[in-house]
């Protein structure tokens, strides 16, 4: 089961404080990126998992999605997107992605942004995907950056000169990290770049594209603070598809 750290009192009060919680879409500088991977969602099926707030399934149903099923395992979350969402092509349930059953080729796009580090068994959750969409079906998600996840307690380290770094901790070695994020005791599930890939094949998924994620001069000239994400790459975006039969 995956940790329902969004439900903490702490956690949830300090993640509704993030930029991307407050603003949605438009608070995530990785989000034009992410959208440029999607198909046209005119008429398409869409699974929103981990939808959190409900930023993308809103965005999905304006854009023309005939279906949009939000997916996350906080009731919190869910509560606030339902509070938020009007839209009659939207439905949210509550589930444990590392248990979940979905009905197969349901779906014409699957989509799932910063949750997959949280789950534990990914290759059952991606198998589920894969049967859950119909053949051709997209599937584009974000997760933490394996560089990113590495360290037991994510941080930058400023040497004598001042210069900041980021250390990793026993990067090839794979398994649950406890960091302090927000709140103490957040688990995530680090793996490598190469266990990512492998996984999607092993499931049936092609590869389609792949970004390393990192502003652009014009978001850093916009939000200077993100000028410290060039010395590492925060998020990694990737698209696939289940290939026709």
């Amino acid at each position: 089961m995956a940790q329902n750290i969004y439900d903490d009192n702490e956690f949830f009060t300090e993640y509704s404080k993030l930029a991307r919680s407050v603003k949605g879409l438009d608070g995530a500088p990785e989000w034009p990126t992410l959208r440029a991977m999607l198909p046209p969602m005119a008429g398409r099926r869409a699974v929103d998992l981990g939808c959190g707030f409900g930023w993308f399934s809103r965005w999905a149903a304006e854009a023309g999605a005939a279906s949009v099923l939000g997916i996350d395992i906080s009731e919190r979350m869910l509560a606030r997107a339902a509070a938020e969402t009007d839209h009659t092509a939207i439905t949210y349930e509550r589930h444990d992605l590392d248990t979940i059953g979905l009905p197969n080729s349901a779906f014409d796009v699957a989509y799932s942004s910063l949750t997959l580090h949280y789950l534990a068994d990914l290759d059952r959750f991606l198998a589920t995907v894969h049967r859950a969409l119909a053949a051709g079906g997209s599937f584009v998600f974000s997760i933490e950056h394996p560089i990113y996840s590495a360290p037991s307690n994510p941080g930058f380290v400023a040497d004598s000169t001042g210069h900041l770094s980021w250390p990793l901790d026993q990067y090839l070695v794979e398994g649950p990290r406890t960091t302090d994020w927000l709140a103490p005791g957040v688990q995530k599930h680090h793996r490598t770049i190469t266990t990512y890939f492998s996984s999607l094949q092993h499931a049936g998924f092609v590869v389609e594209e792949l970004c390393e994620w990192g502003p652009t001069a014009e978001q850093i000239a916009e939000v200077p603070d993100w000028a410290i994400e060039i010395e590492r790459p925060q998020f990694l975006l990737v698209a696939a598809r289940r290939l026709e039969p």
